[in-house]
């Protein structure tokens, strides 16, 4: 369970993300540590992330202080890896202190019944090519084979097509992800709250089944946030120090339809 008030992030893509980008990062997970009750970070919170036995990359190491932070204040942190950092392991789970989880996350968060995921191989036809690289990329012999790398020659291989996240559009707007979030919700078993990350579109929108579909959007491009308490979902902007206003709101009881 995560505990109310739950905060979501997504797609910061450490690396190749502005320093004004990553500073904000850091005032916003400590602001976190004083006010959350949970935090979700939905994926590709740096652009590659990768554990060698004795190196980690030293991208986002002030981020990854301030998640220790928010963790020594007794909040807990979900991660989701993503496709840029669907290597974590021992560093994140031991050292930073951090929940890593690789796939769907299911559980109650605020108090809605909630299913997380970052959303990459998702869509059906789009994402087919991706899906037979994904399990290449994650297999435990091809992980091994990367390790043997110098960690230096690994980043460099690694990041050669960084300027991908820095200039990310999705060709179709976002609806690869709404359309699964559509079919998803649309179950018999379906959540209350579906998040998904990856697309880089921030959404909140309550769907024909009744269920919620909420992406945080890419802290990359806009420092935007999601906020879940039992009563509703905000969707909201980071405002350098402080939370700004809601964008877009949803409340848990599902609207009544008009007479």
């Amino acid at each position: 369970m995560l505990p109310s008030p739950c905060y979501v992030v997504s797609d910061a893509h450490l690396g190749v993300a502005t320093r004004e980008s990553e500073r904000q990062l850091v005032a916003f997970l400590r602001h976190v540590a004083t006010t959350g009750g949970s935090l979700v970070v939905n994926g590709d919170l740096f652009e590659f992330w990768f554990e060698w036995r004795h190196v980690i990359p030293r991208t986002g190491f002030r981020v990854l202080a301030a998640l220790a932070d928010v963790r020594d204040a007794g909040v807990p942190v979900l991660m989701i890896g993503g496709n840029h950092d669907c290597w974590g392991g021992e560093v994140l789970r031991e050292d930073v202190g951090i929940d890593f989880v690789l796939g769907r996350w299911e559980g109650v968060a605020a108090g809605w019944r909630t299913q997380i995921e970052h959303g990459d191989g998702l869509r059906p036809r789009e994402d087919r090519g991706y899906r037979l690289l994904r399990g290449v990329l994650r297999n435990r012999w091809s992980i091994a084979a990367f390790r043997l790398l110098h960690p230096d020659l690994g980043s460099r291989l690694a990041l050669g097509s960084s300027h991908a996240s820095r200039t990310y559009t999705p060709r179709d707007g976002g609806r690869g992800l709404r359309d699964a979030a559509q079919d998803r919700l649309a179950r018999p078993d379906a959540p209350e709250l579906l998040v998904y990350g990856h697309s880089h579109v921030a959404s909140l929108e309550r769907l024909a089944s009744g269920g919620v579909y909420a992406n945080a959007g890419a802290w990359l491009s806009a420092p935007t946030f999601l906020r879940v308490t039992p009563e509703r979902i905000v969707l909201r902007e980071w405002r350098d120090s402080a939370e700004g206003a809601d964008l877009h709101a949803i409340d848990h009881v599902a609207e009544k339809p008009l007479a």
